[in-house]
């Protein structure tokens, strides 16, 4: 199974960002980038590629452990990015330290299950994907511009997810992954007043 750890925002939050994203969608050649939907909006903890169906059960008892040792924290959606011209995202304000925590758990407790992690070295930067730009002539530095100055609602973050993605089938046109929560653990602790 195809697997990774993740944050899911709460409908309102989502339905907040949907209508940012329209706005978007007015800009100039918005129609030639891949545009991701709310179903697929989520914010990766951390990834694990393939993983063995019997290697699931202890990956998802760490994991419960993991969220068991985290608080809730406060989080929002805020302004947002590019990474180089091929992706554009939404960022997170609020507790990004927590987060950074909750991600750390999550990669060791893959970890400790024996699930094999590519050693990445850079700093987490907590995003949402909202396109996809297939096409270099595309410039995505508008994009980033236009979501400098949105803020979403705050919101407590109050579980961590295991995520299954379902990838397309090769050359169907179009078509995205999909993605499916098989787990969810509460975070311990009490949550923020």
């Amino acid at each position: 199974m195809r697997l990774f750890a993740a944050v899911l925002p709460p409908a309102p939050v989502l339905r907040e960002l949907a209508a940012e994203v329209a706005l978007l969608k007015e800009l100039p050649a918005a129609d030639r980038l891949r545009w991701t939907g709310p179903d697929g909006w989520h914010f990766t903890l951390a990834f694990y590629g393939e993983v063995p169906d019997d290697t699931v059960p202890e990956l998802q008892e760490r994991l419960a452990r993991a969220a068991r040792r985290r608080d809730p924290y406060e989080l929002w959606l805020s302004g947002g990015g590019r990474f180089s011209d091929r992706v554009v995202w939404a960022g997170a304000d609020g507790d990004r330290p927590a987060m950074r925590r909750l991600a750390d758990a999550a990669t060791a407790a893959a970890r400790r299950a024996g699930v094999a992690m590519a050693d990445e070295h850079r700093p987490y930067t907590p995003h949402l994907t909202l396109a996809r730009n297939r096409v270099p002539s595309v410039r995505l530095a508008p994009y980033a511009t236009a979501l400098k100055d949105f803020t979403g609602s705050p919101w407590t973050v109050g579980s961590l997810s295991l995520m299954r993605s379902h990838l397309p089938r090769p050359g169907a046109a179009g078509s995205h992954p999909r993605y499916e929560e098989i787990a969810s653990w509460p975070l311990a602790g009490r949550v923020p007043s």
